[in-house]
């Protein structure tokens, strides 16, 4: 029996899924599905459940789940607010699952944690306890959290990044947290006070496979590695054509090959770079850079790619899948040596993440 590629493709206007074949040529669609709700991350678990967060203002946050790979969905927000008194939340923006536990990152700032699959919700309140908490400023899109990292050799350890408070790391499941933001730069910050404790504005984390203390981090202000687990961090952004982006994607198993999409800037148009699309591959763990353009639009490239917009799979060799906010989704089965466009016109993606099942 062959595999199949699920893309499950986080749009603001619901979740689509995308099926491959045996060789990853042709692909079905199915969607828009969670009733066309935004859908800010999905993401499935080792035992094939799919999981989407999303929400707005107008709808409220929710954690959607699907046992039977996209063709029934439920959803649960029971939990996910917090005491009175608080501002709402407004939106999920990223669910991670780590062991039998469920991680939910919620605009305002805050961590939600589920032992039972979605259906209930209780704050990790550690993390909004925190001293710097009433430092926190909102980047552009507002105080969100969008990146959640778990180890998975040991689940007691996490990692979240926040715009604009920088990466928080914990080792106890959530109970206490620390910033891990030294050797990052917040560049709009006043002279002197550009490499702070907290306050950067994180786009996104990725860890390395095998490897739970290397992470990489595409920064507002750079792009960066980590080999200790975010206690220290080094620039990697030499080479590349931009140190402004949003995605970060590693190679599902080796840990040396990192996939970033510089775009042209954060004040000029936050496209690509020359209006020329690029995914830029490095296979030596930042230390030198490729642009991998084959197939991809070499003109009026005038769309950006959000910060988890960018996945690879776990074949051999590895795909790597990119959406634009355009609607587009951009394919490679190849390592990202060559590239087709297998989804048009859906509305502005948000996500991408991959599943591979059995045929």
């Amino acid at each position: 029996m062959g595999e199949s590629v699920l893309v499950l493709v986080g749009t603001r206007k619901g979740l689509f899924i995308l099926r491959s074949d045996d060789d990853r040529r042709s692909w079905s669609l199915k969607g828009p599905l969670c009733e066309t709700w935004p859908i800010n991350h999905a993401v499935a678990d080792g035992s094939g459940v799919i999981y989407a967060g999303g929400g707005s203002e107008w709808l409220g946050p929710a954690v959607w789940r699907s046992d039977d790979l996209g063709a029934t969905w439920t959803y649960s927000r029971d939990g996910l607010g917090y005491e009175a008194g608080e501002a709402p939340i407004k939106s999920v923006w990223s669910v991670a699952p780590s062991g039998g536990r469920l991680y939910a990152g919620v605009e305002p700032a805050g961590l939600f944690a589920s032992d039972d699959g979605g259906r209930t919700w209780s704050h990790v309140a550690g993390l909004r306890d925190h001293p710097s908490r009433p430092e926190w400023q909102p980047g552009g899109g507002g105080l969100i959290l969008h990146s959640i990292v778990t180890d998975p050799q040991d689940a007691g350890r996490l990692w979240v990044g926040i715009s604009s408070a920088g990466v928080f790391h914990s080792a106890d499941g959530g109970a206490t947290w620390e910033p891990r933001n030294r050797g990052t730069r917040a560049d709009y910050m006043p002279e002197g006070h550009r490499h702070p404790e907290f306050g950067q504005c994180v786009h996104s984390v990725a860890m390395a496979p095998g490897m739970p203390d290397r992470l990489y981090q595409q920064n507002h202000c750079g792009m960066y590695r980590s080999d200790d687990g975010g206690r220290s961090w080094a620039s990697i952004e030499e080479g590349l054509p931009s140190s402004f982006g949003f995605p970060t994607a590693v190679h599902p198993r080796d840990p040396d090959t990192v996939y970033m999409l510089p775009l042209n800037g954060d004040i000029a148009g936050r496209y690509m770079p020359d209006a020329r699309t690029a995914v830029w591959r490095s296979r030596d763990a930042g230390a030198s850079w490729r642009a991998l353009r084959e197939g991809l639009p070499q003109e009026n490239a005038f769309f950006g790619v959000l910060r988890q917009a960018l996945a690879t799979d776990a074949m051999e060799p590895a795909g790597v899948y990119f959406g634009t906010g355009s609607g587009a989704l951009f394919a490679s089965a190849d390592e990202g040596e060559s590239w087709r466009c297998i989804a048009q016109h859906l509305p502005t993606i948000t996500s991408v993440e991959t599943l591979v099942v059995d045929r």
